[in-house]
Formats: structure tokens, sequence, C-alpha cells
């Protein structure tokens, strides 16, 4: 395939250095962050991610206790979840538009600020409409999470260290399926359902304090690409049209990438503990341990893959070659999950489905590292959000998909298969789309022929 080719054609069309002599005017030229101030960005956006799982998971483990307090139906339960997914789905694919819009630091604060009132509304109503109004607006804060996490990390990090730091604030997402189930329980029979979600909702707003309290655009390093190629400030901010980019090559890889992918990880999560129970006659108390253990590999997973890339990039290969080596190499640890339903073993079901979790999380955080690899600054968070819409409706499908073959068959193992080979598939029409990352969009070089700052 191209991409194994690491040398770089437009690395000879001219030299680093005639690349990086375009004259900036005062204004334009900023001196890069310190590593340190990076990566204290990137903690605030693992709290962020970690916080929006919080308060996404509150309502399904205050369930039992909300149901009884006031007499909700299944059909009531279900119509609130939907309301939420609904919401997120539909927003994600726009969320991506406001940030851009706005800029990163406003985008952010006003998508943090809906879900935490959002969240903490949820302590306030008391009928079924009410909480799925109050879940609908939490699904419309929630999915700017991401298209505003991964613009920012597009404007901080080098592409070597995208990934990587991708993968650190993405594994908030695990360290929130770990602390929420003992921390809402907790509170709530201590002080009150309405507690729990008042918890959560103030984690937010302390997140959000804390965010702009942060001065991202005095810090904020405008020219560390734009000093490392031959695109001019104007182009670097230029925003491309919605549908330019909706039809753009680029953007279809990712979201199929994301259509085809993102369903195997919902799967794991939702039918994982139910596979589990039903496969091997486990009690809820038996299930911590085997749940903590998927939960930590999928967070080393995270980092590991977001690390492979840079060490490849550090390594001297191109973007091209690292990134998607990388997806490759975690699309091939996913495929022993598809015997998971057909060994005998216990922990060795947990294994390999631990295993696809953290392949999962590794090609996650590569992939989102894409449209930052194929777009400018001023795209990165639409591409996002219409990548995470394409997701969303994949897991809606799968969901659907996974429900009408269990009721026919009973058998996990059809849908252990389909997980085990998404990613591959995924891959092959990614590269078919994009055989090249860093000549999609043209003039960006590949970062082994970036002069240093």
């Amino acid at each position: 395939m191209d991409f194994l080719n690491h040398t770089d054609p437009l690395a000879n069309s001219a030299t680093a250095t005639q690349r990086s002599a375009i004259p900036l005017s005062p204004h334009e030229i900023h001196r890069p962050p310190s590593d340190r101030t990076k990566w204290v960005l990137c903690a605030l956006l693992f709290l962020a991610t970690t916080t929006n799982y919080m308060d996404r998971q509150v309502l399904g483990i205050l369930a039992p206790l909300l149901g009884k307090d006031l007499h909700w139906t299944e059909t009531s339960y279900g119509n609130m979840v939907a309301s939420f997914t609904f919401a997120y789905a539909l927003a994600y694919l726009l969320s991506g538009r406001v940030v851009d819009r706005f800029g990163t630091r406003k985008g952010y604060a006003l998508f943090v600020g809906i879900w935490s009132l959002s969240s903490a509304a949820h302590a306030l109503v008391t009928s079924v409409t009410g909480f799925g109004i109050a879940r609908f607006f939490l699904g419309i804060g929630e999915s700017g999470n991401f298209p505003a996490a991964l613009k920012a990390v597009a404007e901080w990090f080098p592409r070597e260290q995208r990934a990587l730091a991708t993968g650190i604030f993405n594994s908030g997402s695990n360290v929130a399926a770990l602390i929420a189930p003992l921390a809402i329980p907790f509170i709530a029979l201590r002080w009150g359902w309405r507690a729990g979600f008042l918890f959560t909702a103030s984690l937010s707003m302390l997140w959000l304090i804390l965010w702009l309290a942060f001065p991202y655009n005095r810090l904020r390093p405008a020219a560390l690409d734009l000093s490392r190629s031959d695109v001019s400030p104007q182009e670097m901010a230029e925003q491309r049209s919605f549908w330019s980019l909706l039809s753009d090559r680029g953007t279809l890889a990712f979201a199929i990438g994301k259509f085809l992918t993102d369903p195997a990880w919902w799967f794991y999560l939702f039918w994982g503990p139910k596979f589990l129970t039903s496969r091997f006659h486990l009690s809820l108390s038996d299930m911590s341990l085997p749940l903590m253990v998927i939960y930590f590999g999928s967070s080393f997973g995270s980092v590991l893959g977001g690390w492979l890339s840079g060490y490849w990039m550090r390594a001297g290969r191109t973007v091209n070659f690292s990134r998607k080596a990388a997806m490759l190499v975690c699309g091939i640890c996913a495929i022993p999950v598809v015997v998971a339903a057909q060994v005998s073993s216990f922990w060795l079901s947990v294994a390999v489905i631990t295993v696809a979790a953290a392949a999962h999380q590794g090609w996650s955080c590569n992939i989102f590292s894409t449209p930052s690899d194929l777009f400018r600054p001023g795209s990165v968070a639409t591409v996002v959000g219409i990548g995470g819409t394409a997701g969303a409706l994949g897991g809606t499908a799968f969901a659907a998909l996974a429900g009408l073959v269990l009721s026919r068959t009973h058998s996990y193992s059809f849908l252990f298969m389909l997980c085990g080979i998404s990613y591959i598939v995924a891959f092959i029409l990614f590269q078919l789309l994009v055989p090249q990352l860093n000549h999609h969009r043209g003039r960006f070089l590949p970062a082994t022929e970036l002069p240093q700052l």
C-alpha cells in the first residue's frame, strides 16, 4: 500500500528553510508553548471528557432509585434515553461548526455551560417530560466536547504529539466509567438522588471556571504549524463551507471510519456486561473485577495507540505512514475478539474483549487525529462533528441489529465477528479514499521535514 512508502515527494519541491522563510507580521509571531503548558491544556481536556461521561451516566446509575420514586415505566425510561441520543447525534453534526465559528475557547465554554445547566436541571424536575427535556439539552451540550477538544489539540500540539494527546484526554471516558458507579450511588444514598445530578453538574461548572481562567488565546501558538508550512496566515484560518467539507473525500473517509468502528465500542460497553453475565452465569457482584480490567485496558490502549504513531514520526517516518500504521496495528489487535463468545474460559473471553477495547481506543485516538492532518485548523471541528454524527448513526443501527440478532439466535458470535473485522474494513476504505494524508489537502509538510522552532 502507498502508506508504506515513508518518503514524501513534497520534501523535494522546496527546502524546509524556504518554507519557513515566509515573512510574518509581529502579530503573527508567537513563541510555542512550553511542554508544561501544553500538557496542562491536555489535562483540562481529560477532565472535561471525564465529567462529560460522568454526566451522561448518572441517569442510568440512578434509574432503579428514580423508577421507584417517580413510578417510571420501561417505555418512559426508553423515551428519555432516546431523547438524549437523538439530540446528541443531531447536535454533533453542527457543534463542530459552532466551535469553528466562535473559536475553541468560546465554543467549548458554550457547550460545557449548556451541559452543566442541563445536568443540574435534572435535580429540579419530577416528571417524565421534564427529564426528557433535560436529557435533550444534555445531549446538545455534550455533543461539543470532542469537536472542541480535538480542535484544541490541533491548535496546540505538533502532529507527532496529537494522537498521544488525544489518547490521554480520550481515556477520561474510561476513568468516568470507573468513578461514576462508585461515587454516584454513595452520594445518592446519603443525600438523595438530586444530589447525584448536582454533584456532576458542579464538577462541570468547576471545570468551566478553570477553562475560562486558562489564557487559551494569549498562549495559543497560532504560528506552530504556520511556520512549518508554505501556507499563508489567511489560509491557516480559512473556514471551508459546510457543504464543501461534507463532500470532501477526507471527510468521507473519517466519517466512514467512525460509522464502521464506533458501534464496536458501544457494543462492548452496553452488551459486554450482559454477555458475560449470560454466558458465564455471573452475579452482579462478580462483574466488578472484569469490568475494571476492561476499562483499565481501554485507557492503556488509548495512550499506547497515541504514543505509537508519535514514536514512528520521531523515528523519521511520515505522518501518513505513522498514523495509518498505528491504525492498522490496532485493527489487527481487534480481530481476536471474534472468538469471545466461543471460548469456554471466562478470563480468556475477558482478555480478548479487553484487548479489543484497548485496540478500539488506540484506533480512535489516531483516526481522531486525521482531521487535523487533512484540514486546516479552521475546519477541524466541523469535520469531527460530521464524523461524530456518522459514528452515532452507526451505533444506533448496530444496536438495532444486535437486538434483532440476539432475539432470534440468542448468540453473540455474529456480533463479535462484526466488531472484530470492522476496523480492517474501515482501514481499507480509508486508504482507498485517502492514499496520502499529507497530500490530500495540499501543502503541509510531513512532521519529519519540519524545521524546529
